[in-house]
């Protein structure tokens, strides 16, 4: 049988099949690359790093918003044979200061701002840092300037080594096995703690040929890229996927508004858009069904001959809003809430869930949208093995366990995180409790840390009693928490609408009470919540969009009568 190419291949066959096409555009700064700029540019960087006396295994951090620049770091590092360190931009200075400690990294590229925060930390192994955007030596202690002096004499070095002619042929990638390690991820947990997840090309190679296989990118589609690429979701199949096989991305380069979010669809047109579960959520709840609600779309959708070609407009509608080109939605990083999963599969729209951690460079589970299946996040990929830890005889959920090609080498310099977390059989133990079917579907029912057990033994999962108060009035999100043997929920409640209607805090609380009861009557006896306390602002999140849940109560603020 004949061996799969790795990233690193494939990507070498792009720079070469697609050198004059498109490969990455700054949406908001209106700058393209094409895979031959990218092609030089990696050349001079593999210079560089050779000037500096960068070796192979050696790392190099990389801290700042998505851009061209990032992404081409990015790939000169990992082509160079060196290990790259991605950072995600929105963590503190003070975590961020300690990875590009305890990665051991070399160089550091990142946003000049972003160096402004970190460079009065004490570095170990730090030898400068370079500004991303501007190629600007930020910082240097390297012996004699070298880092500097190696900068400011790449052009005349390319010049001499492609005094023939520059072509991406000419450029000589690292020859790196699918068992060495190529990235070091760390990771944003809701836990809060960070470790570095070690990621092999094989890991990777795994993830992207899976990606190709199923058609996520190919020859020319078109990539918006809304996740940060410093997580793996992102760096994966907005990044890595497209590159391998000659797609062009576009950068948002920031967080997007709804109304910078639309532009750019229409403008982008991409044909696969991957995201996380809450921008399809307000885009359903605020855009769709609200139109829904109103006469005469809320009378001809209970009429059962009718409704079907109401839900085939929305659908158009919904697809021409997404750009007109889009063959499906793929959400992951969170659960997808019952009421938008259902709206989406009564209208046949193309969405797909996903699952997956850093951990497995991040795909663990996957179904195309015609096969996806209602409350599932997909069926487990080939070449990986599923294993649900019941520990109780007779009981369906357990721990979700897995092994295979996509599971990580280990945490970087912690191995007793990596003993907790893989067991001498190479389980990868994900800490999702979770169901699956005989074939491989998985189900997940939420997470092991956040398990609430009852004080008669019945095993309490937040996750699923959250989900049904987010889908009643007024209520943007919520955390359920255990206080003294009793459920307490903590809600967010909708400020645009606060705003909009002017409502007062006596009418939230009345109607968080409404909701309260109603939803007391849909949950288990054992799952009944006594108590509800609306919170000022936002629950803190995981550049995932996951709530960070170790922050609270703690960090709650309440609404008062103040």
């Amino acid at each position: 049988m004949m061996k799969e190419k790795n990233f690193i291949e494939r990507f070498k066959e792009t720079l070469l099949d697609c050198s004059e096409m498109p490969a990455i555009t700054d949406y908001l700064k209106h700058r393209t690359m094409s895979y031959s700029d990218v092609a030089r540019v990696i050349a001079r960087f593999h210079i560089i790093y050779e000037l500096c006396g960068i070796n192979k295994g050696d790392k190099i951090a990389l801290i700042g918003k998505n851009s061209s620049s990032w992404v081409v770091s990015y790939i000169s590092i990992v082509t160079y044979g060196a290990v790259v360190v991605p950072i995600l931009a929105d963590f503190n200075p003070f975590d961020a200061a300690n990875i590009i400690n305890h990665s051991q990294s070399k160089l550091l590229f990142a946003d000049k701002n972003i160096w402004k925060t970190i460079k009065d930390s004490k570095f170990d192994f730090l030898q400068a840092c370079v500004d991303l955007d501007s190629e600007e030596v930020l910082m240097d202690v390297s012996a004699d300037g070298l880092v500097t002096e190696s900068f400011v004499h790449s052009a005349d070095r390319f010049d001499e080594r492609f005094a023939n002619g520059f072509s991406a042929e000419k450029i000589s990638f690292a020859n790196v096995e699918d068992n060495d390690l190529m990235i070091i991820s760390y990771t944003s947990g809701t836990s809060g703690l960070s470790k570095g997840v070690m990621l092999s090309l094989g890991n990777i190679s795994n993830n992207v040929n899976f990606a190709l296989e199923h058609k996520f990118h190919f020859r020319g589609s078109r990539v918006l890229a809304l996740l940060p690429l410093a997580h793996a979701y992102g760096c994966a199949f907005d990044m890595l996927t497209p590159l391998a096989t000659g797609a062009h991305i576009t950068l948002l380069g920031k967080m997007p508004s709804p109304t910078l979010l639309l532009s750019a669809l229409k403008d982008v047109k991409p044909h696969l858009l991957c995201s996380v579960p809450l921008v399809m959520e307000k885009i359903v709840r605020k855009n769709i069904l609200p139109r829904l609600e109103k006469q005469p779309l809320k009378f001809l959708s209970h009429i059962p001959v009718v409704n079907s070609v109401v839900y085939r407009k929305i659908r158009k509608a919904m697809l021409q809003s997404f750009g007109g080109c889009i063959k499906e939605v793929n959400l992951g990083g969170a659960a997808l809430a019952p009421d938008v999963e259902d709206f989406l599969l009564k209208i046949g729209f193309p969405f797909a869930v996903g699952y997956g951690m850093t951990e497995c460079g991040p795909l663990i589970a996957y179904a195309p949208h015609e096969e996806f299946q209602k409350g599932s996040c997909g069926k487990i990929l080939p070449g990986m093995e599923l294993k649900i830890d019941t520990r109780d005889e007779g009981v369906s959920e357990g721990e979700i366990c897995v092994r295979g090609k996509n599971v990580m080498l280990g945490y970087y310099n912690n191995p007793q995180a990596t003993a907790a977390a893989i067991d001498t059989d190479g389980w990868l133990h994900t800490g999702d409790v979770g169901i699956a079917s005989a074939n491989g579907v998985i189900s997940i029912k939420g997470r092991c840390k956040s398990m609430i057990l009852s004080s008669n033994g019945q095993n309490i999962y937040p996750e699923e009693i959250e989900a049904k108060l987010n889908n009643m009035e007024g209520v943007s999100e919520s955390l359920i928490l255990e206080e003294k043997g009793r459920l307490v929920a903590l809600v967010v409640p909708d400020f645009d609408d606060v705003k909009r209607r002017g409502l007062s805090l006596q009418y939230l609380k009345e109607k968080m009470q409404e909701n309260l009861k109603n939803l007391n009557k849909i949950v288990a006896s054992y799952e009944k919540v006594s108590d509800v306390r609306i919170c000022k602002e936002e629950f803190e999140k995981t550049p995932k969009r996951s709530i960070r849940r170790y922050l609270y109560p703690k960090n709650a603020k309440i609404w008062n009568n103040d």
